[in-house]
């Protein structure tokens, strides 16, 4: 039973790309949960440290909510926040909807693009307004509306 739990978990790890994507770091971006008639909003900032990337999400009042680094292919913890696999599965799926078009079928090789939409099989939908304001939808849930960070209050 412990076998097929691990597998199970192994196999539902939200995928990532076959190589480091060229990225415009750092990015800051405003993040809006939505799940049925609730919504929260997020502040996540994406940076380069080291030979790694830097995923650091906070609420409107700057209470992490979720930190983790991605380096060399894994996901690794960065402070001591405890797991939150929503976060990871949503920091996943921004890096593929941030991952430049020219590169998104050498790192992604199920990926799909037509317009101003991408998706990767049953898994994640992306559909863009510009490049850094888009949606992203999650098979059951929750939605996202991702854009630009800017000085104006969520």
């Amino acid at each position: 039973m412990a076998c097929v739990l691990l597998l199970s978990a192994c196999a539902s790890r939200a995928p990532l790309p076959e190589h480091s994507p060229t990225l415009a770091l750092p990015l800051q971006l405003h993040i809006q949960r939505l799940m049925a008639d609730q919504r929260q909003d997020w502040l996540l900032v994406i940076q380069r440290e080291g030979p790694g990337i830097r995923w650091s999400m906070m609420d409107p009042l700057g209470i992490p909510v979720a930190r983790q680094k991605l380096i060399d292919g894994q996901w690794q913890a960065d402070g001591l926040l405890p797991p939150n696999p929503e976060a990871r599965e949503l920091f996943a799926a921004l890096l593929f909807a941030l991952t430049p078009a020219g590169e998104l079928h050498g790192n992604y090789r199920a990926a799909q693009q037509q317009g101003a939409q991408r998706s990767l099989p049953a898994r994640w939908n992306v559909r863009y307004a510009q490049p850094l304001s888009f949606e992203l939808d999650l098979p059951q849930g929750p939605n996202y509306h991702v854009s630009p960070l800017s000085g104006d209050a969520p």
